[in-house]
């Protein structure tokens, strides 16, 4: 699966023109809006953003769309294209009331509100909201979902104050907050600072950025076990705790200021020793690849993926047998000319291959001869490039829209 092509008529993927029609269709005149905010996928770094650590990920060409426009009763209006046509209604608060059931209104409702004290001159807005970001993929959907919703709301309001880092943290405060999943900082940061072409090496302490390019000649082939993941209903809090726990036996703020011989002659519980462990040398490898990267050397890139594939399983447990099957199919054919691994928060999802593009046709047959689901089903794939951050601008003819797209 490529990227979708664009109208010849506006610039716009299918996905941006639907969310368009349906604003007009909704409210009877279009949106003064167009916002848009990638998915991203994580090349190596797993946990380690919410341990003030270091991560490498890349914005991908996959977006979340959001069409709005102002209201004057103090209301949001919000229609989710992709949850069959589901829609919303709840006053636009610092504090608003959970949705019963939580879901994608929750991240909406939730997302807004940390954005409210900035929203001095609106008063209520309509939104569309449509993607092609897979959900429960390990991609980033939410994080994508909610720097849309962050830019088309700043836009709304004509406030340029906050800057993509300022972004991240509001998303990544819905998240903590709000939904309820104790989530780092990555996902929202390289939704909002992505770069075409580059990774994005992110100190999630410091949160400074530092564009890193990817080897050219190479692809990121992002390949689905079908394995749906939630966060929040999952052992990520647990693991989060685990973490927070060995660094307080070892005296230091976070993982990320920890050492293997600090670790090593500390006694701690076998699960939170191997949780720390894990994140301690996750950290040394993101910088090594990091610097494979820049080099171009690809193998010593394999090499890192897949010790960071077998940390996450071993140490970290949070791999499943399916997605172990899905990276060694991939790590099979990347041989010395790339890498793969387990991408996202685990249990489920995705793995990862970066991979000269002339095997993107071998590892398709790889996968279709070597992978199934738990239910039996091929694999998704989605054949990716690294794209752009999130940005919103005013629709009127279409031509502003056309550079948020290609931006």
């Amino acid at each position: 699966m490529t990227a979708p092509p664009v109208s010849a008529t506006t610039g716009l993927p299918p996905t941006a023109e639907s969310v368009i029609r349906a604003f007009t269709a909704r409210h009877g005149v279009a949106p003064t809006v167009l916002a848009r905010a990638p998915g991203r996928v994580n090349l190596i770094g797993e946990h380690t953003d919410y341990n003030d650590g270091f991560v490498l990920p890349a914005a991908i060409d996959r977006d979340t769309w959001v069409a709005a426009g102002p209201r004057t009763d103090g209301l949001v209006d919000a229609l989710a294209l992709d949850e069959e046509q589901a829609d919303d209604r709840f006053p636009l608060s610092a504090e608003p009331p959970h949705y019963p059931g939580g879901g994608w209104r929750d991240h909406v409702r939730g997302t807004l509100a940390q954005l409210v004290p900035s929203l001095i001159s609106i008063d209520g807005m309509n939104l569309v909201i449509a993607g092609d970001v897979p959900m429960g993929a390990g991609l980033s959907s939410s994080a994508s979902l909610a720097l849309a919703l962050l830019r088309a709301a700043q836009k709304l309001a004509g406030d340029p104050e906050l800057n993509g880092k300022q972004l991240a943290r509001l998303a990544q405060q819905a998240e903590n907050r709000f939904v309820g999943c104790q989530c780092g900082i990555m996902d929202q940061l390289a939704s909002a600072e992505g770069r075409p072409e580059h990774a994005l090496l992110i100190d999630c302490r410091s949160l400074d950025t530092r564009a890193v390019p990817l080897p050219e000649g190479t692809t990121l082939l992002i390949a689905h076990s079908r394995v749906k993941r939630g966060l929040v209903d999952s052992a990520y809090n647990e693991r989060r705790a685990q973490c927070e726990q060995a660094a307080r036996a070892l005296g230091v703020p976070a993982l990320r200021d920890a050492t293997l011989d600090m670790l090593n002659a500390a006694q701690l519980p076998d699960k939170v020793f191997r949780r720390a462990r894990h994140i301690i040398t996750e950290n040394e490898r993101v910088l090594a690849a990091t610097e494979a990267l820049r080099q171009g050397d690809l193998p010593r890139l394999g090499e890192l993926m897949a010790a960071s594939h077998a940390s996450m399983r071993d140490d970290f447990e949070i791999t499943t047998p399916a997605v172990d099957q899905l990276a060694a199919v991939l790590q099979q054919v990347a041989g010395q000319d790339g890498g793969a691994r387990m991408t996202g928060g685990g249990f489920g999802g995705c793995c990862i291959a970066l991979l000269k593009k002339e095997l993107v046709p071998k590892a398709l047959e790889a996968l279709e001869a070597g992978y199934r689901s738990p239910e039996g089903l091929p694999a998704l794939v989605y054949l990716c490039e690294a794209g752009p951050g999130a940005r919103a601008d005013a629709w009127t003819d279409g031509t502003p829209a056309r550079n948020a797209a290609s931006a």
